[in-house]
């Protein structure tokens, strides 16, 4: 499929889904929106992925709400605005969802919107000079469409911080609230992903899945006997499974899973 804002590339069991709009700092529009949906959704079908990488051509990630689209929204009816929020709310939730795990290679600055691109991805890489922020305040706005996500990845207290100032934050300090998961060098970016990638490809898909989903329908649950009964019959399954039984024999038998032959 061609696609007018995206470019996606699989090679190796990676896709690599580049943001392209590098003229407006890769910024959103319905088109984007639309696109980055549909390549996800399709994506999270291919036995030949394992992995995807979020990459970003330009300087920056994602600058958030394109202009025009903004102009755009401003003379919507409130039908018509909510309806637009709603598709970049399912835009979001098909990258969270995605059962693939998701890497964002962020190349520059990430605002607004492009925060929320950024905390639904699994894995976060970013070069050591990028800057971050939920600027939506600043022109009497809220980021209610990505909060949900941005909260989980920065935490209630940052969030509540970053929310109603709108400052912006350093890399360092995205690394320090765990919105970031590793800080590199430009020079060093494509190399760390590459890395992490493979790392992913080389494990269990059908496991990787798993703990990818694990963790999303665990989290924020209370430890309650329910829970525990849930996670037993999780593990259970997963053993008695083909690929559990394959990495348990390969394991003692000291040879390679077939899943990486």
């Amino acid at each position: 499929m061609q696609y007018e804002t995206l470019k996606i590339d699989v090679a190796g069991q990676v896709a690599t889904v580049t943001l392209n709009r590098p003229d407006v700092r890769n910024a959103f529009n319905e088109t984007m929106i639309a696109e980055l949906t549909s390549a996800f959704t399709a994506l999270d079908t291919r036995d030949d992925v394992r992995a995807v990488v979020l990459a970003a051509n330009g300087k920056a990630f994602c600058a958030g709400a394109d202009l025009n689209w903004m102009k755009k929204m401003a003379g919507y009816s409130d039908d018509e605005n909510r309806a637009d929020a709603m598709r970049l709310a399912g835009m979001l939730s098909a990258v969270y969802r995605c059962s693939k795990p998701v890497i964002a290679r962020v190349n520059g600055d990430a605002y607004a919107g492009g925060m929320g691109l950024i905390s639904v991805c699994d894995i976060v890489v970013a070069v050591d000079s990028a800057h971050f922020c939920l600027s939506e305040a600043r022109l009497g706005l809220i980021p209610a469409t990505i909060a949900p996500y941005v909260i989980r990845a920065l935490g209630e207290q940052a969030a509540r911080r970053y929310f109603v100032t709108a400052e912006a934050f350093d890399c360092a300090t995205a690394l320090r609230l765990g919105l970031v998961s590793e800080a590199v060098s430009a020079e060093q970016l494509d190399a760390t992903v590459a890395q992490l990638a493979q790392t992913l490809c080389a494990n269990g898909p059908q496991a990787v899945r798993a703990c990818k989903r694990l963790v999303q329908d665990i989290a924020g649950r209370e430890l309650n006997d329910a829970l525990i009964e849930d996670t037993a019959v999780r593990i259970a399954r997963t053993r008695a499974g083909t690929e559990g039984r394959e990495g348990v024999a390969s394991f003692l038998e000291k040879r390679t899973p077939s899943w990486r032959n």
